[in-house]
């Protein structure tokens, strides 16, 4: 398949060569030099502009940083330009609202789409592992499965336009909130004298166990091999959590639902990122 790829960031250039390694024809696209060179080593072909990757394309995927580049590269480089009766499927983490409005307008111009963001990260993306949540019609999301297959391990259709969206900032609100938890409790544990690594071992099969801590420790050497153990380096950037935590604030918002710890979880993270925006999220603890 002529899959036109938009967006080669660190999780967009992982995801363009899993599907170069499936097989498909990949046309990729990046404001980024350096971004396109690595496509063109994983087997890409790329392309000066997004609209001339789209072109002939059978399906579009977009990897980009917030909504209104989304809409802004839809409307003015997919729209019109990628073949009417092409699948598109926006990968990108924005606001449930966007997503939605994104969809019905390419719809509305022969289209079908889906929003399909991602959990997993940097390491995911290049290893084929990552989780899509994906939102969209039945139809659109049967024909984005075999697509979002060569790029993950899991693809889980969360119902209509822009329920992968929400999803997604649920997901993540709830990680942010286990994360402090956890680092909270570890630095708790050390300073009653209890060692890091005899806490894990307790509370790793007890009933405070979690993904943070027995997947994504935030104490270097203690569990498996984390950022932690990276001098917080790679992994999940702190900004990246704070600009999922303000999505599910205004989606909360819009919502009306009450959620007083994502809104503590949000303010935790917005003193933390104002210097370590670059560090991984986990590195929470050092403010601890």
């Amino acid at each position: 398949m002529k899959i036109a790829f938009i967006g080669l960031g660190n999780m967009g250039g992982g995801m363009a060569a899993n599907l170069v390694k499936a097989g498909h024809e990949v046309r990729a696209f990046d404001l980024s030099e350096p971004a396109l060179a690595a496509a063109r080593e994983a087997g890409c072909q790329t392309f000066g502009t997004a609209r001339e990757a789209c072109a002939t394309a059978e399906a579009v995927v977009s990897m980009l940083p917030n909504g209104q580049i989304v809409k802004k590269v839809y409307w003015d480089e997919v729209i019109g330009h990628a073949p009417e009766g092409a699948i598109l499927l926006d990968c990108s983490t924005i606001d449930v609202a966007t997503a939605r409005e994104v969809i019905s307008v390419t719809e509305q111009h022969g289209y079908e789409m889906v929003d399909a963001p991602v959990s997993g990260g940097i390491a995911a993306a290049a290893g084929g592992t990552l989780t899509f949540m994906v939102g969209g019609s039945d139809e659109a999301f049967a024909r984005a499965k075999p697509i979002l297959d060569a790029m993950g391990k899991a693809v889980i259709h969360a119902g209509g336009p822009g329920n992968g969206q929400a999803a997604k900032i649920c997901n993540n609100m709830l990680l942010a909130i286990h994360m402090i938890g956890t680092c909270e409790a570890f630095a708790m544990a050390e300073k009653l004298g209890l060692d890091p690594q005899t806490f894990y071992d307790i509370s790793s099969v007890s009933s405070g166990q979690c993904w943070s801590m027995t997947s994504y420790c935030p104490v270097p050497g203690v569990g498996p091999v984390t950022p932690a153990d990276n001098d917080y380096q790679g992994g999940f950037a702190a900004g990246l959590m704070l600009k999922d935590l303000r999505l599910a604030m205004e989606a909360a918002q819009n919502a009306g639902a009450t959620v007083a710890l994502g809104e503590h979880a949000k303010a935790i993270y917005e003193a933390f990122a104002k210097d370590n925006a670059g560090t991984d999220f986990s590195g929470i603890i050092r403010s601890l």
